[in-house]
């Protein structure tokens, strides 16, 4: 978190600067905000693309594609369950029925019936669906795999597209992702550095947009934040005296940038839905994911390349700490019919129309993704469990053709029967959106081992 305060150091020459900026973990890669607008304004122009940005809706904690995106109607009971497939709006293709608004944007989404990952581990999973790659994953008992963790795809689109606009290009909607207590891997910047891990919003229907790196200690007002800037200028001006000052060190035009980022209310208005209708906020749901999905399109909107919304920020959680996600080994069809299929049906088909009739949709690549999805045959529980070997995802935008099924899984969901793929195909594909080229991965280190959903297109 970002704190203007009273942080004090003292070392054998005196009391440091840290005392007044002191940056944390919650702002992107640990930078300060001058150091970010710094960066941008030195930024190259990146390479250009059919989608303009991404985002990326993180269904953490996998959800049961037999009851979202691939029903079996003919399959057995103890595996289709109890909801029945519906018609949608493009030819030939049925979903579940609880989503209703979904079924009828068909035509503006494909579906991605093969995808297989290496893991049931959230942990692991999670990793490789963010990176294409299983590096540096850990699993729930701390085992990691051999190497660092890869940057997020997030990241790499940052890194290509660079800082061209007044926000960072990666903005993460929620908290850090953890399986219990354990953060995962693979939710930043890795080998690119810390300046392209993702600079993160959290919305809460109650208290509304909080932005951590940003946040000021409540006895700060912008009058204080004043007072300390002229006392950075004298301490500049001393230290400038004292020969001490470093070269690019002084206050200059992108400190004082930050200040009025900091200190400016019109700077934040861009986080506040308060601006939105609230017939508009109210198509997308009064949720958590439904509003969450409302600030990413303004943050589309204001030319961020990439978003990524997390459902939740926990799975399998050791305590009350998180609404478990989609990680539904018991209940599966209480929770999908009265809570998270109508959210999703209504925060998605919400989203996807807002874009269209902005025009922002062929510009943007929209995917919604878990990190595996659950077993084809129901637990004595009334649930489903993790399973890796087959799963769904859908994909809009950007220039991807809608009303499409890309590969098929066999009769039960349990494995892919045709056209099988994996998330590093979904992390090529999302470079083929955006403009890299396989040289300039190859170049940056950001190459993926997968290749282009071609179908798709």
């Amino acid at each position: 978190m970002l704190f203007i305060g009273q942080q004090r150091q003292y070392t054998c020459g005196g009391w440091t600067r840290r005392a007044f900026l002191q940056v944390g973990g919650s702002t992107v890669l640990g930078l300060s905000l001058a150091d970010l607008l710094r960066l941008r304004a030195g930024a190259g122009s990146g390479t250009g693309g059919s989608a303009k940005s991404v985002l990326l809706l993180w269904l953490w904690g996998g959800p049961a594609h037999l009851d979202t995106w691939d029903p079996k109607p003919n399959a057995p009971l103890e595996f289709r369950g109890p909801f029945s497939p519906i018609a949608t709006r493009a030819t030939g293709v049925r979903i579940a029925e609880l989503f209703p608004q979904v079924a009828g944007m068909a035509d503006q989404f494909s579906i991605i019936r093969s995808l297989h990952t290496a893991s049931n581990d959230h942990g692991v999973a999670g990793t490789i669906g963010l990176t294409g790659s299983g590096a540096g994953a850990v699993d729930l008992g701390g085992k990691a795999a051999a190497g660092g963790a890869r940057a997020a795809t997030g990241s790499v689109v940052a890194r290509v597209r660079g800082f061209k606009s007044k926000l960072p290009p990666f903005l993460v909607i929620g908290g850090r992702l953890h399986q219990g207590k354990k953060a995962i891997a693979g939710e930043g910047g890795g080998p690119l550095g810390a300046l392209y891990d993702p600079f993160r919003l959290e919305y809460d229907p109650v208290k509304g947009t909080k932005v951590p790196a940003l946040q000021l200690e409540p006895e700060l007002t912008p009058e204080r934040l004043g007072d300390r800037r002229r006392l950075m200028l004298a301490l500049d001006a001393a230290e400038r005296r004292a020969g001490r000052l470093e070269a690019g060190g002084a206050l200059d035009d992108y400190r004082a940038q930050a200040f009025a980022l900091l200190t400016a209310p019109a700077a934040r208005k861009m986080f506040d839905l308060d601006d939105e209708p609230r017939r508009l906020k109210e198509r997308y749901g009064l949720t958590r994911f439904g509003q969450s999905c409302l600030l990413a399109r303004r943050l589309i909107e204001n030319g961020v390349p990439f978003v990524q919304v997390n459902w939740s920020d926990h799975v399998e959680a050791e305590e009350d700490s998180g609404d478990g996600g989609w990680d539904h080994h018991y209940r599966n069809f209480q929770i999908m019919q009265d809570r998270h299929a109508p959210w999703l049906d209504q925060a998605y088909a919400a989203l996807l129309g807002d874009l269209k009739e902005r025009g922002l949709l062929d510009k943007t690549l929209v995917v919604a993704v878990g990190e595996f999805g659950r077993s084809p045959k129901i637990n004595a529980m009334a649930g489903r469990d993790h399973w890796e070997h087959c799963y769904a995802a859908l994909v809009a935008g950007g220039g991807v053709r809608g009303g499409r099924v890309i590969g098929a899984s066999d009769a039960r969901g349990e494995h892919p029967k045709e056209r099988p793929l994996t998330p590093a195909d979904v992390a090529a594909t999302i470079h083929r959106c955006v403009g890299i080229t396989s040289e300039q991965a190859q170049t940056l280190g950001i190459a993926v081992d997968g290749k282009v959903i071609e179908e798709l297109f």
